[in-house]
């Protein structure tokens, strides 16, 4: 009887060891997926779009087009001899199917939860970085310090956390230490 009751006591203190490892990982971000909110994680159509993708995704990620409002990506596409200090050099007929692509695709075009959020928050603003977007600083205000981590390196690197966002999933995140 003795064993039996040193084997549970021992089994019990090393689970609660091992729960408050845990809690504590998740509270400094850990290298684990963490699902916020159970629902269903499609939020954003992915839309596939060659061009895009290959003009795009060669320099960062590949942002989901109902993240931003019709008028934002205009503004970026019709400013893409200013891209963020680069010239992104794009002909016509590139910038035309891209632009396009991206109106098609926009947020009011989206017609899901997050992207009718990203519209109201937006009023009749045209913000140019998906982090200008007023719901998304919300969302976002409780792991602002994840942004200066080296593993993160930036606010505009939603793929280091949002590892699934590339498949219309930014609710499962993995925040890198």
């Amino acid at each position: 009887m003795k064993t039996t009751r040193i084997h549970k006591t021992l089994i019990a203190a090393v689970l609660g060891v091992a729960l408050a490892a845990g809690a504590n990982a998740y509270a400094d971000g850990d290298d684990r997926d963490h699902d916020h909110g159970g629902e269903n994680h499609a939020r954003y159509k992915t839309v596939e779009n060659q061009l895009y993708k290959q003009e795009c995704s060669a320099c960062h990620y590949l942002y989901l087009p109902g993240l931003l409002p019709a008028r934002s990506w205009e503004a970026l596409i019709k400013g893409s001899d200013k891209h963020f200090g680069e010239n992104l050099a794009l002909d016509e007929g590139t910038s035309s199917e891209i632009l396009g692509f991206l109106k098609a695709n926009s947020a009011e075009k989206t017609n899901t939860e997050w992207s009718n959020k990203i519209m109201k928050s937006v009023g009749s603003s045209t913000p140019t970085r998906i982090m200008d977007v007023p719901w998304v600083i919300k969302e976002h205000r409780e792991v602002k310090d994840a942004f200066k981590r080296p593993s993160v390196g930036s606010a505009s690197n939603c793929g280091a956390c949002h590892t699934r966002g590339h498949e219309g999933d930014f609710e499962t995140v993995k925040v890198p230490k």
